[in-house]
Order: C-alpha cells, then sequence, then structure tokens
C-alpha cells in the first residue's frame, strides 16, 4: 500500500488537498484526511505538502522500437528505455512503427510494448505504419486489433508527406471502417493515427472522407499539427467541426527557426480562438527520426525524438504562455486517453489506475512519478531502471 499525504490534487482539474490511498495498481480511496489507523503495517507514506499531484502523463506516440532510417542504415534510431519515459513523468505510452516498416516490424513493437508493460509502465501499440497496403500480424486491421490486446488503432498512416504511399479516399476510408468496427467488437477505440506531413494538401483528404463517407471525424487523429501556420490553421477548423489534434513536441532548432509554432505557442493560440482542450493532445515523438528536409525533399539534418519534450512544452504553455495549469495538463493526461478509449488512464480517480506525477508547485519540475502504484521515481531519482538499463 501508497498513501500520499496533503496533495494539492490536479485530476487535471484542481481538486483541492487530499489524501490519495493506492494498492495493487489502483486508486483505492482519496479523501480530506486518511488516518493512519486504516493503513496496514509497512504502507509507505509520501507527503506531498508544497507539491502538485497530478495524473501520470500518457504519451500517445512513440517509437518505442526506434525508427526513422531517412539517412541510410546508420541513421536507425535506438528503442526507448523504460527511464526515458518515466523520468519524463509518462505512465502510458503508445507505440508505433513509422516509415520503415521492413527493417521495424510489428512482432518486435509487440514484443517491446509487452517487456515496457512488464518493467512497470502501461504500454498499447498500433499496427500499421506509415504505408499502404497496411502490414499486419494476422492479416487485416480488423483482425489485429480484435484479437490482439496490445493494438488499439492502426497507424500512423502518412498523408500530405513525400513519404507516404500517396493514399486515396476510398483507401483510407476502408483502413478506417476496419479500424472502426475492429474497435466497436473489441471495446476499443480502433482510433487511426494519421502522420501529416509538409505538404499544402494538409488535411484535405480527411475533410473528403468525412463528407463522402460514415466515418466521423473522431475516428481519426492526425498528429504533427504544430508543423508549420497553415497546417496549424486547418487543424484548428477540423477540431472546431469536431475532430481531434495532436501537437508534436519533439522538433528541432531549424525547424522553428523555418516558422514552426512550438507546442507551448500553439495551444495558447488554439485554446484563444476557441478550441476545446478536450479536442487538443501533445505527443512527444519519441524516438523518432526527426529529419529535415530542403526544398528538393533532400535530407539535410536528422535528430531523435525526446520523451521528454512532452511536460516541457506544457511547463512552457504554463509559464510563459499563460494557459491555465488544468488545460495544460488535459493535453498530456486526459484529452488523449479520451482519444484513444483509455477509460482507466488520465485522471485521479476511484475508477482509474494509480498512475500520478509529483510537481513542484514552484517550478513545476518533476519530482516523483508512481506507475501502477509503484514508485518509479522518487525526488528525482530513478528508483525502477529497465531490465538492461
Amino acid at each position: 500500500m501508497l498513501v500520499i499525504k496533503n496533495a494539492n490534487l490536479y485530476s487535471p482539474e484542481p481538486q483541492g488537498t487530499k489524501d490519495i490511498l493506492m494498492a495493487a495498481g489502483h486508486v483505492l480511496a482519496i479523501e480530506d484526511t486518511i488516518s493512519d489507523q486504516y493503513l496496514l503495517p509497512g504502507t509507505e507514506v509520501i507527503d506531498a505538502k508544497h507539491n502538485y499531484v497530478v495524473p501520470g502523463f500518457v504519451d500517445s506516440l512513440v517509437h518505442i522500437t526506434g525508427g526513422g532510417g531517412e539517412g541510410g542504415f546508420n541513421t536507425r534510431t535506438p528503442q526507448m528505455n523504460l527511464s526515458d519515459a518515466t523520468s519524463a513523468g509518462i505512465t502510458t505510452v503508445i507505440g508505433a512503427l513509422g516509415t520503415d516498416a521492413t527493417t521495424r516490424s510489428l512482432e518486435d513493437l509487440l514484443a517491446k510494448a509487452r517487456a515496457l508493460t512488464i518493467e512497470g509502465i502501461s504500454c498499447y501499440c498500433h499496427t500499421g505504419s506509415y504505408q499502404i497496403p497496411v502490414r499486419t500480424i494476422t492479416g487485416n486491421v480488423r483482425d489485429d486489433i480484435i484479437l490482439i490486446p496490445d493494438f488499439i488503432g492502426v497507424g500512423e498512416i502518412a498523408i500530405a508527406d513525400h513519404r507516404s504511399s500517396v493514399p486515396q479516399m476510398p483507401e483510407l476510408a476502408r483502413i478506417a471502417s476496419e479500424a472502426r468496427v475492429g474497435g466497436m467488437l473489441s471495446g476499443k477505440k480502433g482510433i487511426v493515427s494519421i502522420h501529416v506531413g509538409d505538404s499544402t494538401e494538409y488535411l484535405q483528404l480527411l475533410e473528403e472522407i468525412v463528407k463522402y463517407s460514415d466515418i466521423p471525424r473522431s475516428q481519426f487523429y492526425p498528429t504533427h499539427i504544430n508543423r508549420n501556420i497553415g497546417l496549424l490553421n486547418a487543424g484548428k477548423h477540423w477540431a472546431k467541426d469536431g475532430g481531434y489534434i495532436d501537437l508534436t513536441t519533439s522538433t528541432t532548432e531549424m525547424d522553428l527557426q523555418n516558422g514552426e509554432p512550438s507546442c507551448s505557442e500553439a495551444l495558447a493560440e488554439l485554446l484563444k480562438s476557441g478550441v476545446p482542450v478536450s479536442q487538443i493532445t501533445f505527443s512527444s515523438d519519441g524516438h523518432a527520426s526527426l529529419p529535415v528536409f530542403n526544398d528538393k525533399a533532400e535530407l539535410v539534418g536528422l535528430q531523435v525524438g525526446k520523451e521528454d519534450s512532452l511536460f516541457n512544452e506544457v511547463k512552457k504553455a504554463v509559464q510563459e504562455e499563460g494557459v491555465a495549469l488544468e488545460n495544460a495538463l488535459q493535453v498530456i493526461t486526459s484529452s488523449p486517453a479520451a482519444v484513444l478509449g483509455l477509460k482507466r488512464k488520465g485522471q485521479v480517480s476511484l475508477a482509474h489506475d494509480a498512475d500520478l506525477v509529483i510537481l513542484d508547485k514552484d517550478s513545476l519540475a518533476i519530482n516523483s512519478v508512481i506507475a501502477k502504484s509503484r514508485v518509479m521515481i522518487a525526488e528525482g531519482e530513478i528508483i525502477v531502471r529497465g531490465t538492461f538499463e
């Protein structure tokens, strides 16, 4: 058993000062005061006075087995370690393939997701990759989602990008239908994660699908929406009409110099323009390659996405852009959990898993991280490491 005392709780909405009791991976009680007489001998007690306690972060796009390779075999990025996530406050991760589904496989992705879950966090993944026809394990998207518990959706399928398969409307609509039915039959969301590139087509393909088919906007989850101002504006209209949009926190200095809005700036702008915070999420694109191409689509630079960028942009949104803490937290907790259909994630509640982050009240620095009621980070020190760390 573990109890947090005197927590200034954000669930992510502010709840005031609370004591939180948890065990066996679940929150058992949230009270103004939990008396020591009700605690079993040996219960660990954390005094969170002068700290915020918030839900564990949900990162909806991480290349857990590594990504990229746009510059050749030597540029394939490494796998994510457990502490890459936990030290960044991330307790739930969604793994995906990207450009490379040849030297990276779904079988390896699935094995890595299960390894991370054994090591202590919650990890799910998507079937498929950038390309169409979609690569699967069972033979089709619907069966992968129904029969493989770890698969909750498909993607990230690339559109508006020179690395995509240039999918046409009927092809992508059919994939979305397969994912939707697979999700319905397995009690999952069956989300379709969409990588959006630099092309000025923006979200036109998705707009055509929802116009000419019965697939709802909520089935699609386009990411990298802060890639440029034009795409951000397209995303603004998509979200106002009921769609979800995801902003990418990992970036390069060159991209920012070329006009890419930071996530913190984009969030402030979206909220100011009337986009509901429930339609907006952040993801880190951790361990992805971050290639920089010139106007001839030639590779001129390459970096690696970082999981700690996720909360860094949340902090900047609060400290530099004036976004309310509860709104900034929502884009990495309750909003992505709702988009992905993860019903026990994203909130501190009796109906949810015991995933929590303790933040310094003044600096918002991550103090401690708890995943499924197990302390992973304590006062900035890594307590639990991955098997080979």
